[in-house]
């Protein structure tokens, strides 16, 4: 059974369009695609996209995207592109760490009134030299030690990119990594740029003079977060100036801040800091550990606290469906040929404008659609539900059958 090739030879009898003649097999892929990614998972939760979502974290990192598709294109049509998209419709409870349940939030207002947020009172960091730079600043709430070795104590939390902001890359590469030179910022809007780690000051004239972390690591050293001057929406963050022509090829890195250590590297500020005028600091400082709480917020993950070591994390997720192009394999369920054949039919019937025709079908794809909710709707209701009695024996225990301690 050639599912692709059925579910176009259905489209092409209810829309009576027998060959390529008046509209192509890739039109109609094309139209597949988008009933298949863009409508099904909103019109309804299937049984069948329900699964497990599931990632190691990195020591050090508190926030976590969901994950993207990866730009996909027909072997036969390179025109035809699927661009990058959330692998998931969402993440739900419960949340595991190592297997025991964190709890789950997805308000930010019951999350941080838990665990605050709080950003460090300013600390002096610095003095100006009536230059832009460079400056060494230092966070003295850290100690000035680098760390190799893991699980680590406590740590600085990081800038972060969301999704649309991976998306704007053109590279699904999360967290963007940078080789100093900031050729990702540009490109990344500001409202994609979730700044932690500021460094102010004041000029003579009274006006702010900051910079700030932007989520962007630097290559080879994912410790390392690029420090920008940070500007006004949609693309007004740029690149901190070098000043001196000094870059990572070089024996020292530059306008870098190392987020275990709290010191930033080679600093050039957008505007020269008055001499004797103090240059100030402000951070999220936490001490790192197991994580035993989580926000799903923006598309992110944020874990508290933020992990010492590597931890396996687990959601349960409702699948994105992956895009058919001219796989016979992109969709595993058979039994909605018809229901994706009738809703690709809908959307070419009313771009076209044939209403008769889209009104004389349209209770066949509503029959089509209810049959498909059926069956995630008998898995659904197969579930006992829970009452104070159903974990009898287990309750606060590990699993007796392991081996875990």
């Amino acid at each position: 059974m050639n599912t692709l090739q059925d579910i176009i030879t259905y489209i092409r009898r209810i829309i009576k369009s027998p060959s390529n003649a008046v509209i192509t097999d890739a039109l109609l892929i094309d139209y597949i695609n988008r009933f298949w990614l863009m409508d099904v998972d909103a019109r309804m939760q299937l049984f069948d996209l329900k699964t497990k979502y599931q990632f190691l974290t990195t020591p050090g990192f508190d926030q976590y995207n969901m994950p993207l598709y990866s730009v996909q294109t027909e072997t036969n049509n390179p025109i035809q592109q699927v661009a990058m998209f959330p692998v998931y419709q969402g993440l739900f409870g419960p949340a595991y760490a190592n297997g025991i349940q964190m709890n789950y939030n997805t308000q930010r207002e019951f999350f941080f009134n838990v665990w605050t947020n709080y950003n460090q009172r300013s600390v002096q960091t610095g003095t100006g030299d009536g230059s832009t730079g460079p400056y060494t600043l230092q966070f003295p709430i850290v100690p000035a030690v680098g760390t190799n070795n893991f699980p680590v104590s406590t740590a600085i939390c990081r800038g972060h990119i969301d999704i649309t902001g991976i998306i704007s890359t053109g590279v699904n590469q999360d967290p963007p990594l940078d080789s100093g030179l900031g050729t990702n910022v540009p490109v990344i809007p500001t409202t994609s740029m979730l700044s932690q780690v500021f460094f102010t000051s004041q000029a003579t004239d009274g006006t702010n003079i900051s910079v700030a972390d932007s989520g962007i690591f630097l290559s080879g050293n994912l410790n390392y977060g690029l420090l920008i001057n940070q500007g006004k929406a949609p693309y007004g963050n740029t690149v901190l100036v070098d000043g001196g022509g000094l870059g990572v090829n070089y024996a020292t890195t530059q306008n870098t801040f190392n987020y275990f250590t709290g010191i930033a590297t080679n600093v050039y500020f957008p505007s020269a800091i008055p001499q004797g005028m103090p240059i100030n600091g402000q951070c999220v400082y936490y001490q790192t550990g197991f994580p035993r709480s989580c926000l799903f917020y923006n598309n992110v993950l944020t874990l508290r606290v933020p992990p010492d070591t590597q931890y396996l994390v687990e959601l349960d997720a409702y699948l994105t469906p992956a895009a058919f192009l001219n796989s016979t394999g992109a969709i595993p369920f058979g039994y909605m040929s018809e229901y994706i054949s009738r809703g690709a039919a809908r959307k070419i019937l009313s771009d076209t404008g044939d209403w008769d025709q889209f009104n004389a079908y349209e209770a066949l794809f509503r029959e089509q659609e209810d049959l498909v909710h059926i069956r995630s709707q008998r898995q659904f209701t197969s579930t006992r539900s829970q009452n104070i009695y159903s974990g009898q024996g287990f309750q606060g225990n590990y699993n007796q059958s392991s081996l875990g301690v």
